[in-house]
């Protein structure tokens, strides 16, 4: 059986011996890079089932990285950085990263933010009983997990499809933010409205004519979202 493989990327040679380590007696196959320049070599003749990835390095930053994987990779990417401010964070996952960990961390809290995010990837292999879901220019194809929009397929990550599928499986349902975080990140980020306000916006980006007159995820202020019903088939 394959093991999943992990890449850290960190300029701290003494962080990623220790995370190579640990990593390690958890049973995963870990891949190392010292900078973005790197990581980005390795990801494409590796592919990798999951990147730990430092923001600030030397010549290309996690930031960059982040932005150039999104481009052709769906791989989950977790943010591991010393940088605290919130606005950084929104930045991080605004680039495409699914998860952001302060330094210094815990491994324990690291393995369960690993657990998590490999959760996530899997349930985007599981294919819902309805094959297709159709709302005006907007299909989503669940058996091949394609989405598309005026028939052009949009490109999403693996976080942004989770949440897309939990909000159209439950068209015309209001979702609180406490329900989607839980459901789709899981139980530990069930205060982390921050990351649905992110996710939200970057499917909006993608799916929606207007961005700012969103027809598809509607916003119930102070509750959640819902994901509009107008015609479901």
């Amino acid at each position: 059986m394959k093991r999943t493989c992990i890449l850290v990327v960190d300029d701290d040679l003494l962080v990623v011996k220790y995370l190579r380590a640990n990593l390690s007696l958890d049973g995963y196959n870990v891949l190392t890079a010292l900078d973005g320049n790197e990581a980005l070599y390795i990801v494409e003749k590796e592919l990798p089932d999951l990147i730990i990835l430092d923001i600030k390095m030397p010549g290309i930053d996690g930031f960059e990285v982040c932005r150039r994987l999104r481009e052709w990779s769906q791989v989950p990417i977790l943010i591991l950085s010393v940088l605290t401010d919130e606005d950084d964070k929104v930045k991080c996952l605004d680039a495409g990263a699914d998860d952001y960990l302060e330094k210094p961390f815990g491994i324990n809290e690291l393995s369960a933010r690993i657990r998590a995010l490999l959760r996530r990837s899997a349930m985007v292999e599981q294919t819902p009983q309805h094959t297709i879901f159709s709302q005006g220019d907007l299909e989503v194809n669940f058996a091949h997990r394609k989405v598309s929009v005026e028939s052009n397929e949009i490109t999403l990550t693996h976080t942004e499809y989770c949440l897309l599928t939990e909000l159209v499986l439950n068209a015309g349902k209001v979702l609180t933010h406490t329900y989607l975080l839980e459901k789709v990140w899981g139980p530990e980020y069930s205060m982390e409205n921050q990351y649905l306000h992110v996710y939200i916006r970057r499917l909006r980006r993608k799916l929606e004519k207007d961005p700012s007159d969103p027809h598809f995820i509607l916003t119930v202020p102070g509750v959640g979202y819902q994901f509009s019903n107008n015609s479901m088939n």
